[in-house]
């Protein structure tokens, strides 16, 4: 094929692609508010999500079907049983395997939507890495389970000017709030301290999909606005929304201006970006504890020989499995483990320093 030919059958391809990227959004361009050119902002689009849970899933799913460019999911977790249940991006296969939640997102978004990218990262957000996971993307959005993290994402989102959504659901309870740093009230503002006392969990007070899939369609739209810019910027939320789908109860709060003496915006003390000190977390919707083991590689082959005299073992390319009654620690490649059974942090290191080593 001589170059004018193979310049001439590129052209094809992309009117090929062009065609069917007008049809598969062809509805959401007929939308005033989006049209052609909103799909190609959106298509522009780079979107971090942190957490691949219920709401993270969610929204992984809502953006990638609606055509943001690129998304890169972020998560520590694997895949149970009890995960279907809200879950969006996963299957009964996936959890028998204990795929990691970022790879099996990644693996079913390509498979309804291979024309966007799609990055997966198997690790923990902590202060050490939050600015290689979540360099070059355009907004944050959280799928987090525990304040910690979203504490560090706002810090981040602040100190580097980056548009994040804060967004979670419990029960039949859902909340969102939209942070444009400088701009609008960030997560410190409006919770100068981490919350107190008893805190619902998906543990202890369960979560309705429906809950979840509200809330995430609420921050993914949000989301949407933010990428298009322009005029769509003027319908963005500029309140902590929280609303319960059981009673019907809403509820906003004023979140147009950062907060007079606001430690994050107003003075730049990024305490959280610090990481000093930073605990064990226990796990939202189960009884467990991770342990962050950092620059310890794991050889999945060896370590199922040294623990197969011990308990029950098994692997894949993603994680390994030990059983030992009454507990079960799963070991990622880079060292950090998940123990459940336990949701003392005292018990899960003494098991992981006699199982792995200390």
């Amino acid at each position: 094929m001589n170059d004018q030919n193979v310049s001439n059958q590129r052209l094809h391809d992309q009117s090929v692609k062009n065609q069917s990227s007008d049809e598969r959004y062809s509805r959401q361009i007929l939308f005033p508010g989006i049209g052609r050119e909103g799909q190609r902002r959106l298509a522009a689009g780079r979107i971090a999500i942190v957490g691949c849970g219920a709401t993270g899933s969610a929204l992984a799913a809502l953006l990638a079907r609606a055509g943001v460019g690129k998304l890169r999911i972020i998560d520590r977790d694997y895949v149970e049983p009890s995960n279907l249940q809200r879950q969006a991006l996963f299957e009964e296969e996936d959890a028998v395997e204990s795929l990691p939640k970022a790879i099996a997102a990644a693996r079913r978004i390509t498979a309804f939507n291979s024309g966007i990218v799609v990055e997966s990262r198997v690790e923990d957000l902590i202060p050490a890495n939050v600015d290689s996971l979540l360099e070059g993307t355009d907004i944050i959005l959280d799928g987090t389970d525990n304040f910690e993290t979203r504490y560090l994402l706002n810090d981040y989102a602040v100190m580097k000017s980056i548009p994040w959504i804060y967004a979670a659901a419990v029960g039949s309870y859902g909340v969102t709030l939209n942070v444009l740093p400088r701009n609008t009230a960030c997560l410190a503002c409006i919770f100068p301290d981490s919350p107190k006392g008893m805190i619902e969990t998906c543990e202890t007070s369960g979560v309705l999909n429906t809950a979840v899939q509200a809330a995430a369609s609420i921050a993914a739209t949000e989301a949407m606005k933010i990428l298009i810019g322009g005029i769509a910027l003027e319908k963005l939320r500029k309140t902590l929304c929280s609303f319960d789908v059981w009673t019907n109860e809403r509820a906003e709060i004023d979140a147009a201006k950062p907060r007079s003496g606001c430690r994050v915006c107003g003075h730049g003390e990024f305490l959280h970006l610090a990481g000093e000190g930073r605990p064990h977390i226990t796990m939202c919707g189960r009884n467990s504890v991770q342990i962050h083991e950092r620059a310890r590689p794991i050889d999945f082959l060896q370590m199922e020989k040294r623990l197969e005299t011990h308990g029950v073992v098994r692997h894949n390319q993603f994680v390994l499995k030990f059983w030992l009654e009454p507990y079960e620690m799963t070991l990622f490649p880079d060292g950090r483990a998940i123990i459940k059974g336990t949701t003392n942090p005292a018990v899960a290191r003494s098991l992981y320093a006699k199982y792995v080593g200390s």
